[in-house]
């Protein structure tokens, strides 16, 4: 039987600023990537996320994302490796706190926006990350894209690995996910987006924006919290995966068996 974890970022709001409805996309998911409040988040929806993932059963990981509020996250910056894994293991740590405030163990790390594109490319950047996560806890997961330097760097750490793919982001032949700049980047069909994952987790192949068939199999796919249609793709791509036989689990369930 093929196994896969659902996961979406989750917890972006801060202070007077509201996105995404959270409640409603943890329904549909098994792994939540919470904001840790250097592209998005406080500690006061740190806290509050926590609880939820608490109550709804859904494993808690760390998104520490580039010092970029304005910018969401998304734009890139000149980082040296030890300023990634300064910035990264401090916001691991963060989340780790409220994790042990609600009984609960910090299940993976997985860098948002613009670090995880960079990082994805950059093997002193992905290893610096990787190190952080190493250096965070035993046991602890590092999610990437899947056939990145993350894996790279992951393997040569001993650190454990998670291959993530998108339901609602096109990629481009080479793997790597299209721009968000550029026209088709994301897919808003929650029927295109279930058939695609499907198609990810049974056959491990994904179609590229040219037609290029891209092979990798997925642990993981994420579905953004932040789009209008976010909780209706949730919901679909959950209900596809389980009427073609997958089960939708944790990922730990899935990466340590």
């Amino acid at each position: 039987m093929y196994k896969v974890d659902l996961n979406s970022d989750i917890g972006e709001s801060f202070g007077a600023y509201k996105l995404g409805d959270d409640a409603a996309v943890m329904d549909a998911v098994t792994s939540a990537n919470v904001a840790c409040g250097f592209h998005a988040g406080d500690p006061l929806v740190m806290k509050k996320t926590l609880e939820n993932c608490a109550a709804k059963g859904v494993a808690a990981g760390a998104h520490p994302g580039y010092p970029d509020l304005v910018g969401f996250g998304r734009r890139n910056m000149k980082c040296t490796p030890d300023e990634e894994y300064a910035d990264c293991l401090y916001q691991i740590g963060a989340l780790q706190a409220f994790c042990r405030a609600n009984g609960m163990t910090l299940q993976h790390v997985k860098p948002h926006g613009a670090m995880y594109n960079q990082a994805a490319k950059d093997p002193s950047l992905a290893s610096a990350i990787a190190r952080a996560v190493r250096d965070a806890g035993e046991g602890i997961i590092l999610m990437g894209l899947a056939n990145s330097e993350f894996e790279r760097a992951a393997e040569e750490l001993g650190v454990p690995f998670a291959a993530e793919a998108f339901a609602d982001r096109a990629y481009m032949p080479d793997g790597s996910l299209v721009p968000r700049s550029q026209p088709g980047a994301v897919i808003h069909d929650a029927a295109k987006a279930a058939g695609r994952v499907v198609r990810m987790v049974t056959e491990g192949t994904v179609e590229a924006i040219d037609g290029t068939v891209i092979n990798f199999r997925p642990d993981s796919i994420c579905m953004h919290g932040d789009t209008p249609e976010a909780v209706e793709m949730a919901k679909a791509v959950r209900a596809a995966l389980e009427a073609a036989g997958v089960k939708v689990t944790s990922l730990k369930e899935v990466v340590l068996g």
